[in-house]
């Protein structure tokens, strides 16, 4: 079943589900709810969201909230349950110190990561190195697949897009980043999880518009960034997925 851009026109999401595809993606939702999805992150997934119980605020104002406003218009039927608990400066070993409150205890059936912008810096400055962020993403997958063997993963690619950084600065975290999207890339294919490519999709976006059209600051996206990363999420989505009664 394919799903269009615009949103999920022709799913469905009873409360068990068993779903295989080609690609041997398999949703179980053992709950006598609706689907649950997650989205983990630093500033950009927490998009300003309330810690608190404001449902004008709770899913932020960037992509998560796209996604999620989009299928909850649809499937008003199927009580899915969103949340998001994206924190703004997160590292990567930020999310292994609340992973099990933020991430375990909520037992999502899907799972979507975005981290790694913060650790850039980090890293061009020695703080630590990037295998040390290596072995931290690896814990945080290896933990969910231990605790939470049935929840699909979607690993978002990090990304930068500078336009006004000086060259050197540009450089060594351009170096930085790679190796990171290098390594999700491999981390989808080595546990079996979704990758959404991000960093091209910026890249040729600028074609269109300049880069600051999409981020405004080389890391946070405008507006229409976030609806760059709702929409190739939520293709990647219905290419990997298929659900059924």
């Amino acid at each position: 079943m394919k799903l269009g851009l615009s949103g999920l026109t022709a799913i469905s999401f009873p409360s068990l589900l068993s779903a295989i595809n080609n690609s041997d993606h398999s949703l179980k939702n053992t709950n006598d709810k609706g689907l649950t999805i997650l989205f983990q992150g630093d500033s950009i997934t927490h998009g300003n969201r309330t810690l608190d119980n404001d449902w004008n605020h709770v899913m932020g104002h960037g992509y998560a909230y796209l996604i999620a406003s989009r299928l909850w218009y649809d499937y008003p039927e199927k009580d899915l349950m969103f949340y998001n608990r994206g924190v703004s400066g997160d590292k990567v070993s930020d999310l292994v110190k609340r992973w099990d409150k933020d991430t375990i205890n909520l037992k999502p059936d899907v799972l979507s990561i975005l981290i790694g912008v913060n650790d850039v810096s980090k890293i061009v400055a020695n703080e630590y190195s990037i295998e040390d962020w290596n072995e931290n993403y690896k814990k945080l997958l290896d933990r969910t697949k231990k605790e939470l063997p049935n929840t699909i993963l979607i690993l978002c690619e990090p990304f930068l897009l500078p336009e006004d950084w000086e060259i050197k600065k540009t450089d060594s975290r351009q170096i930085v980043i790679q190796k990171m999207q290098k390594f999700v890339r491999q981390q989808a294919k080595d546990y079996n999880a979704i990758f959404v490519e991000l960093q091209e999709p910026f890249n040729r976006a600028c074609n269109k518009a300049p880069a600051k059209y999409w981020i405004w600051d080389t890391v946070h996206p405008m507006p229409a960034g976030h609806e760059l990363i709702a929409r190739l999420w939520i293709k990647k989505f219905s290419e990997n997925i298929d659900l059924n009664f």
